[in-house]
């Protein structure tokens, strides 16, 4: 496996949490009041948020932070190695 980054193991986690709760990025950018840009440069580890940013994402998708991050966390130590 490929070597992965924090902010890439971020990116495929809110991915992969939008897709399961049926969002596209325009709908979670709308709940985020971010722009639909944003989220797909988010998506594509193109862009690093913010924590407020973060935050506002993970409340558009029903979901703690904390848990985002953990699981972007464990995938990074995962595969990081």
């Amino acid at each position: 496996m490929r070597k992965l980054d924090m902010a890439t193991a971020f990116a495929l986690v809110l991915k992969r949490h939008r897709a399961a709760k049926g969002m596209t990025q325009a709908v979670l950018a709308e709940k985020a009041d971010l722009h639909t840009t944003y989220i797909g440069l988010i998506e594509r580890s193109l862009r690093n948020p913010s924590l407020n940013v973060a935050k506002a994402i993970a409340n558009a998708l029903d979901t703690p932070l904390t848990q985002i991050i953990s699981e972007a966390e464990q995938m990074y130590d995962k595969r990081a190695q």
